[in-house]
Formats: structure tokens, C-alpha cells, sequence
């Protein structure tokens, strides 16, 4: 337990820390412009240096993952998607495993039964809650940019008014909230409820549940709760996002709380697993197209290798070829 319990203390200490600096401390002003920024810029290098060391990797092999029928005679099928054969459908198939998940919702779960017997099957359980996770946060992350924005943009807007067209409460209340909420505990429970999970799964895979956890958990406290004033909120939103440095209006500590626990996310993502978020798109068996066969892969840790011809080697060996009985092309 001592797996789970950890990343749960460290959050819960995060948390008491910007609640008790600014209800007792009064450093409203660190926790709203200076640590916004700094996470801020620990995100941006840290994301940087990722993308620049992957950059740099070489790639030694046309090594795509498939699981359809590769390009070759006109008369055999092509599985364009899952075997792409050009970047086009490369770029297609990265942005479905963004988007949907798709290589998620092909996998299986191995189980014994019937004594001893190995069983696969579908497991779309996992698909669904991580589809939903994804999603939820996305829109959820969108729908913060009417803080950061004076004139909200249309698709935004609509985005807004579709997640909450149910209006059953005052303030309207949001699906994608009780849905990021619900995916989340899901993913807790997963690992805690199986076997082999909680045996698998290491510290650092609880700590981001549980944070993200906590961030939903006080935001929509925030919402339908503690009622925080969103006039001073959107004025330190519109702050940040002009990279000012005035000083914030009192807004609360349960604010604080959030908008620390949201830095703490953004300056943690380039040092763990939630990197990912820009790897799948630099990963070479996902953004390379399966074509071989078709065209020459260059190993970039190839030497530069000065070769010769036949006829340059014939003409330096001519004759100790002719006195060993060897036929030559040029006499």
C-alpha cells in the first residue's frame, strides 16, 4: 500500500501548501504570478529538451508496428490504415491513435479459467475510461480559455453551451466535470481492484491520477460549492496571459489550491509517463510508413563507408588475377 498512500500524501501536502500560504503567509502574489510563470517555463524547456533529444535520436530501422496487409501486387488487398505505405496514412494513423485510441481498443485481457487454462478476451473497459479520461480533460481544458480570452470564439462557445445543456443546476452544471471525475476513479480503482496491477503499478503511476484527481476534485468544489468570485479570477487569467506582473485581487484560497495544483501538473509532465502527450507523435513505430520493401531505409549510424567499383578492383589486382588462372574482364 505503501505505493498508493505516498503519491496520496504528497498531493494532499501539496495541496496544504498554497492554503496555508496565502491564509496565513499572504503570498498571494507567489502562488498566482511568480509559480503560474515558473511552471510555465519549466513546462516550455522541459518539453524542449524532450523534443531536441528525440530529434536526435537516430532511427536505425523502418520499424512500424502492423497489423494488416502491407502494400505489394495490385490485386492483394491493402490495409492503408493499419500498414500505411505512404506518410499520409502514417499521419492518419497517429492522429486515430491520438484522437480514439485505437491500438486501446484492440486489447486483450489474459485470464486463467477453467483450471489451468489461459483465456484472452476483450478488454474495452480500459479503452472506454481512458477515451473518456482524454476527452473530458481536453474539452474541459478549453472551456478554461474563456478566462484567458476578452471575446470568446465561437466553436468555444458552442463547446461550452453542448457540455452543459443539461442545466439542472445554478451554476450549469458540466458533464465532461462528473465524467473526468468518474474516469479517473475508474483508473484508480483498476489498479487497485486487480491483481496484477497493483503489482505492476509503481508510485509515479498513482501520483498524476491522484493529482489530477485533485485538481477536478476542488475545481468543481469551486463551482457549485464555495462559489468563488470569477471577476478576479478572469482578471489574474487575463494577467498571466499578457504576461503581466500586477498585483491579483483577493479571490480565495481554495483557489489557490487549484491553480498551484495545476503548476505543479504542468512543470511534472516533461519528467514523467504523461510525456507521451508529444511522444506518440515522434515515435517511429507509429509515424513511419510501412514501405521497406518499396523504398531504401538509410541506417543513420551507417558509416561513411568510400566504396569501390569491380573494375576499380580489377584494375589494381589485374595481375595476380591473370597469374592465379582468375579471368579477368580487361586483359
Amino acid at each position: 500500500m505503501k505505493k498508493v498512500l505516498k503519491p496520496l500524501i504528497a498531493v494532499i501536502v501539496l495541496a496544504l501548501i498554497p492554503w496555508l500560504g496565502v491564509t496565513y503567509g499572504k503570498l498571494d502574489y507567489v502562488f498566482a504570478i511568480i509559480i503560474p510563470y515558473a511552471a510555465g517555463v519549466i513546462l516550455a524547456l522541459g518539453m524542449l529538451f524532450r523534443l531536441v533529444d528525440w530529434l536526435r535520436r537516430p532511427v536505425p530501422f523502418n520499424i512500424p508496428t502492423t497489423c494488416g496487409q502491407e502494400k505489394s501486387l495490385d490485386w492483394v488487398k491493402t490495409n492503408t490504415l493499419e500498414c500505411p505505405s505512404n506518410p499520409f496514412m502514417a499521419a492518419l494513423r497517429v492522429l486515430s491513435e491520438v484522437f480514439l485510441f485505437r491500438s486501446l481498443f484492440r486489447n486483450t485481457k489474459a485470464e486463467m479459467a477453467g483450471g489451468p487454462k489461459l483465456v484472452y478476451g476483450s478488454h474495452k473497459w480500459l479503452w472506454l475510461g481512458g477515451l473518456a479520461f482524454h476527452w473530458s480533460m481536453l474539452i474541459i481544458v478549453i472551456r478554461h480559455a474563456r478566462f484567458f480570452l476578452a471575446t470568446l470564439p465561437v466553436p468555444i462557445e458552442l463547446l461550452d453551451t453542448a457540455d452543459r445543456f443539461l442545466d439542472v443546476t445554478v451554476p450549469a452544471f458540466y458533464i465532461t466535470d462528473a465524467v473526468a471525475l468518474a474516469a479517473i476513479t475508474f483508473l484508480v480503482l483498476r489498479r487497485l481492484s486487480d491483481a496484477k496491477m497493483r503489482i505492476l503499478s509503481l508510485s509515479t503511476d498513482y501520483f498524476p491520477l491522484f493529482l489530477f484527481g485533485a485538481i477536478a476534485i476542488v475545481g468543481i468544489s469551486m463551482r457549485y460549492v464555495t462559489k468563488v468570485n470569477i471577476m478576479p479570477v478572469k482578471a489574474l487569467a487575463m494577467t498571466l496571459a499578457s504576461f503581466g506582473f500586477s498585483e491579483p485581487e483577493p479571490i480565495g484560497a481554495l483557489f489557490y489550491v487549484h491553480l498551484f495544483l495545476v503548476c505543479v501538473l504542468l512543470a511534472y509532465i516533461p519528467f514523467s509517463k504523461l510525456v507521451h502527450m508529444g511522444g506518440i507523435f515522434l515515435s517511429p513505430t507509429r509515424n513511419l510508413p510501412n514501405n521497406s520493401r518499396a523504398k531504401w531505409h538509410k541506417n543513420p549510424w551507417n558509416p561513411d563507408i568510400k566504396f569501390r567499383t569491380y573494375a576499380e578492383y580489377e584494375d589494381e589486382f589485374r595481375e595476380k588475377m591473370k597469374k592465379a588462372g582468375i579471368p579477368v574482364e580487361k586483359q
